[in-house]
């Protein structure tokens, strides 16, 4: 006769199947709440709904999935639904974050807002789908800045604001949409290419609708926005720097470096971490410097990495160009290094003018429908500012083997991954990703010259510099000066994208710090792998676990890789 304890495994044994299918059922529903959840008609709210109720509603609505997903027993569900359970509940939690600090209070960035955010509704148009919906959006633009106003005001009253000093030059932003005839508005260049499906008395309809909507919902909004902004919210907003200064600020920034970072690392630490990378980072900078033959000392030669005119494009098209080029000398190379590659392709552009000036050196946009490409984003304003010799680094970041081929793989995964899974994005996998690529742009033989490699490695550094700054910033009491000088000493990032980078940090507290963190862990787990299975690693096999399950936090990533170099043992 079995004793009670064995009979009691066995029927634990035979009902574990049974418990794991009913979790694995009430998994699904909870996705498809959260993937089927409409807060608001789309067809009301073209350009998105922003009022203090509708985000008091997304934390409510997400804390009762929270509630619900905690509920679950994941131990006997595949990894891909455990791991989508994690990366569900990492953005619902964030969701509920987001509303316990009153983010949507500030939605005011030193290089983009809520007003900027109109500029990547502009798309070709492929229909005349397409066209309708925009002209939607433009005629849904007073109800936007309304709404903005409406929150940007109580920010303003209870203290969450942004400081005055990043807004130095912000008037660019909105004077280049305030022009006298309309078709010079950024937003009427979509329709001087109309979709030659369209019958002419549609063509002729269309137009007339989008003179309408640019000179009445447009151009008059931008004018109310410039007034807003110079008669009201400069001369009110914070003149304190870091975010530790705003109420609940401290417990803000502690979140925000747990999010961005996925880790459970303190301010102290992050800035040690920047510290000893700095450090190591400069030892290599001066071995590639003597490379050079240079003869001066290390401050001379990021003086004349920075004046030198033969580092610099004399037109915005010799940049574009040489962006060209090594993005097709990247893309010969990646078989090597790939077992799979995007469908999606990518085109090379210019920053839209309107933006260019406060804007980051650079930046990958995904395709906003299957219509459409990618686009890597280089900035040719201030060609004196865009050194040539770090546009490898930057390509391989933002385009591939970085963000166009991490993001458009993570767009196509298959059916089995849920959807929302397909469109996520966590900074400290995305951005270390991107960091990880300069690295593999130099396995792959892309550096051409000592400069160019010193310029990966400034680049590096620049993300270095980032940990110590953020923190000094927001967790240390830093004035920008002491982040400006660090940032000049430390590397050689051109004077006007050492300002704009700044007030970056300043503006987006916690999220400069992922790309380094990021980048540490993936290299580290390669540094393992490597160790661990000696001539039998394989690049391409290795790049695969990393990418196969779409974005992950870092903690899933390193389960991920240590369950591959086990089995590969």
């Amino acid at each position: 006769m079995r004793s009670f304890p064995a009979l009691l495994a066995i029927i634990i044994l035979l009902c574990s199947p049974v418990i794991a299918q009913k979790d694995s059922i009430a998994l699904e529903k909870i996705i498809t709440k959260f993937e089927d959840y409409e807060p608001y008609k789309r067809s009301d709210y073209p350009l998105g709904l922003y009022s203090e109720q509708h985000y008091k509603n997304q934390a409510d609505f997400a804390e009762n999935l929270l509630e619900e997903l905690n509920k679950l027993d994941l131990e006997e569900l595949s990894e891909t639904q455990k791991i989508s359970a994690e990366l569900l509940k990492y953005d619902l939690r964030n969701t509920v974050k987001t509303y316990e600090f009153k983010e949507y209070l500030n939605p005011l960035l030193s290089d983009s807002g809520f007003h900027l955010s109109l500029n990547y509704q502009i798309r070709d148009l492929n229909n005349y789908a397409q066209v309708r919906a925009y002209l939607n959006k433009l005629n849904a633009v007073p109800t936007y800045v309304d709404q903005h106003f409406k929150l940007i005001r109580k920010g303003l009253k209870e203290g969450i604001t942004q400081p005055l000093v990043i807004f130095k030059g912000y008037e660019n932003t909105y004077d280049s949409q305030i022009v006298d005839n309309y078709r010079e508005s950024y937003f009427y260049k979509p329709f001087e290419d109309l979709p030659s499906t369209l019958s002419q008395k549609q063509k002729d309809s269309v137009l007339n609708a989008a003179v309408k909507a640019i000179t009445q919902n447009v151009i008059p909004e931008f004018k109310r926005i410039k007034s807003f902004f110079e008669t009201e919210y400069f001369p009110k907003t914070r003149k304190t720097l870091g975010v530790s200064e705003t109420p609940n600020g401290r417990k803000h920034y502690d979140y925000l470096l747990e999010y961005y970072t996925t880790l459970d690392l303190s301010a102290d630490e992050v800035h040690n971490i920047g510290l000893d990378e700095v450090q190591r980072i400069n030892t290599e900078m001066k071995k590639v410097m003597a490379e050079t033959e240079f003869e001066g000392t290390f401050s001379e030669f990021f003086d004349f990495l920075r004046t030198d005119e033969q580092f610099y494009a004399q037109t915005s098209e010799e940049l574009l160009m040489f962006a060209r080029d090594i993005s097709k000398r990247i893309d010969a190379k990646l078989p090597a290094y790939f077992t799979k590659l995007p469908r999606k392709p990518y085109g090379v552009a210019e920053v839209p003018a309107a933006i260019a000036p406060k804007y980051t050196t650079g930046r990958y946009i995904g395709a906003s429908n299957d219509t459409q490409p990618g686009y890597y984003w280089v900035n040719t304003y201030d060609l004196p500012s865009r050194p040539k010799y770090v546009l490898p680094s930057l390509t391989a970041h933002e385009a591939v083997p970085g963000h166009h081929l991490q993001i458009s793989l993570n767009n196509e995964l298959g059916e089995d991954f849920p959807k929302f899974r397909r469109n996520f994005y966590i900074s400290a996998f995305g951005e270390g990703w991107g960091l990880y690529s300069e690295f593999l742009a130099e396995e792959m033989g892309i550096y051409r010259n000592p400069y160019e490699i010193f310029g990966k490695l400034t680049y590096e550094q620049w993300r270095a510099c980032r940990l110590v700054v953020d923190t000094g910033i927001h967790a240390k009491g830093w004035t920008r000066d002491e982040a400006v000088n660090f940032m000049k000493k430390n590397t050689a990032l051109s004077i006007h994208e050492i300002n704009t980078e700044v007030d970056r940090y300043i503006s987006w507290p916690g999220q400069a710090v992922s790309y380094k963190i990021g980048e540490l862990k993936i290299r580290e787990l390669r540094k393992k792998a490597e160790e661990a299975l000696g001539p039998d690693f394989d690049i391409r096999k290795f790049h695969e676990v990393i990418l196969e399950e779409g974005v992950v936090t870092l903690p899933i990533l390193e389960e991920r890789v240590m369950n591959y170099i086990n089995s590969e043992s």
